[in-house]
């Protein structure tokens, strides 16, 4: 059989591949690179490395695996796989893991946890064609990306990519100040948003070839009612799924990209309409921004900025804060926690 090139006809180009080693297959790596005349490298932090041709392989005293350059996918294919890991995965996730190519529907939140802004809900429709054209594209949780220019540079590629549909709800602090008032918790305006944001992308259903096939979003709730219950009418034609760390899901993540890219732009829009830089999360800088925009512009202006349930907002005010809630198990209940 001839090795397959890089760049394979129906295979995405593959010039960097990571994963961990255990140390004995580090060990018999290191022997491989020796026997197959790969140039010795001293990089940094890193056991061994050694360069061959079109291909370098670096490992690292963490025990990650880097293998980079134009012959990458035929070092991991037809050396690393059969020889060191005794496996065959790359090329082969649709097989091991169909359910990577399932045409489906991702939803995710940000803005949750800050208390300037507004909150944002993405919904995110990909199928195997997306799921392919993602597959080096960076795209995770975007919790797991700590640049805000990285979030905008994959949001883009997110929009841009063909086959992807994808919708964003954003609830405004004055909405949102609303919303928590009537409904009473977050979680009931996070069912609503995830309702949301599934019924919008459902309108747009003339657009995803296949039709997707389930929603997938994170469990924010204890009782997974709460969102079923919050679906609309298009949004109970498709099967619900929640589930802890719902992120590692690919559609998932990319909804997570879209939703704080467009909580990052509304923030900087909100604190240009005011003059101000409003900081994210709800640290010691928030309060003292939030003193600040007080101080300013009066308490009876915070609402259209900031969530006014979190105890953020009587510290700012020089209110004294409410008690915090204390969860207490009902003994009389047979799950309840000791």
């Amino acid at each position: 059989m001839t090795p397959q090139d890089s760049t394979t006809p129906g295979q995405p180009p593959l010039t960097s591949y990571t994963r961990k080693l255990t140390p004995q297959q580090a060990d018999c790596l290191e022997k491989l690179l020796l026997q197959r005349n790969f140039i010795p490298l001293k990089v940094p932090h890193a056991r061994f490395a050694g360069e061959k041709e079109n291909v370098k392989v670096i490992f690292y005293e963490s025990g990650k695996l880097l293998v980079q350059g134009k012959g990458t996918r035929e070092f991991v294919e037809f050396i690393l796989e059969p020889e060191i890991l005794g496996q065959a995965e790359l090329g082969y996730e649709e097989i091991l893991q169909p359910e990577k190519l399932l045409p489906r529907i991702g939803v995710d939140e940000s803005g949750k946890g800050d208390f300037f802004g507004p909150l944002c809900v993405a919904g995110v429709y990909i199928n195997a064609d997306v799921a392919l054209a993602w597959k080096n594209s960076g795209i995770r949780d975007s919790k797991d990306i700590g640049s805000d220019n990285k979030i905008s540079e994959l949001a883009k590629i997110i929009r841009q990519t063909p086959g992807c549909v994808n919708k964003v709800v954003v609830i405004g602090p004055e909405a949102y100040n609303r919303l928590h008032q009537s409904m009473g918790s977050v979680n009931k305006i996070l069912a609503w948003g995830h309702a949301r944001v599934i019924e919008n992308l459902m309108l747009l259903r003339h657009r995803m070839n296949p039709p997707p096939l389930l929603a997938i979003s994170d469990q924010f709730a204890k009782n997974k009612e709460t969102v079923a219950q919050a679906l609309m009418s298009l949004g109970r034609q498709i099967e619900l799924v929640q589930r802890h760390k719902a992120e590692s899901d690919l559609a998932v993540a990319a909804a997570s990209i879209l939703a704080r890219d467009e909580f990052v732009k509304r923030l900087a829009q909100l604190g240009k309409s005011y003059g101000m830089a409003f900081p994210k999360g709800a640290s010691n800088k928030v309060e003292e921004v939030g003193r600040q925009f007080v101080a300013k512009f009066g308490e009876a202006e915070l609402p259209k900025v900031a969530k006014m349930h979190f105890r953020t907002s009587h510290v700012v005010r020089g209110l004294p804060p409410p008690p915090k809630t204390i969860f207490k198990p009902n003994p009389s209940k047979p799950d309840a926690s000791p």
